[in-house]
């Protein structure tokens, strides 16, 4: 009787250790998927950011291009003018003399 007693107490412990294991073990896991979902929206955070970061960067650099083809433009133009203003006075005169003459 006193095997019996021993054995069926036993049982109980094992069972009580084996949901204690469970209760751990789920705990443990939610705990690891808590974690996994923090990490996971961090890293989308830092992804964002530096998304944002380098989309800021290509807008500076692409601004600064267009200046600068802006202000070669500029120049590029107002070298032909230049150049063609002093062609432009001589066949002026060159068209008035010949219609005069």
């Amino acid at each position: 009787m006193e095997l019996i007693k021993k054995i069926k107490q036993a049982e109980s412990e094992a069972q009580q250790i084996v949901e204690q294991a469970k209760a751990k073990a789920a705990q443990e896991a939610e705990e690891a998927r808590k974690k996994r979902v923090a990490l996971q929206g961090q890293a989308e955070q830092d992804r964002r950011k530096a998304i944002d970061e380098a989309v800021a960067q290509a807008r500076s650099e692409a601004g600064a291009e267009a200046d600068r083809l802006k202000a070669e433009a500029a120049g590029r133009r107002e070298k032909l003018r230049q150049d063609t203003q002093g062609r432009i006075d001589p066949a002026v005169d060159r068209v008035i003399s010949y219609l005069r003459g």
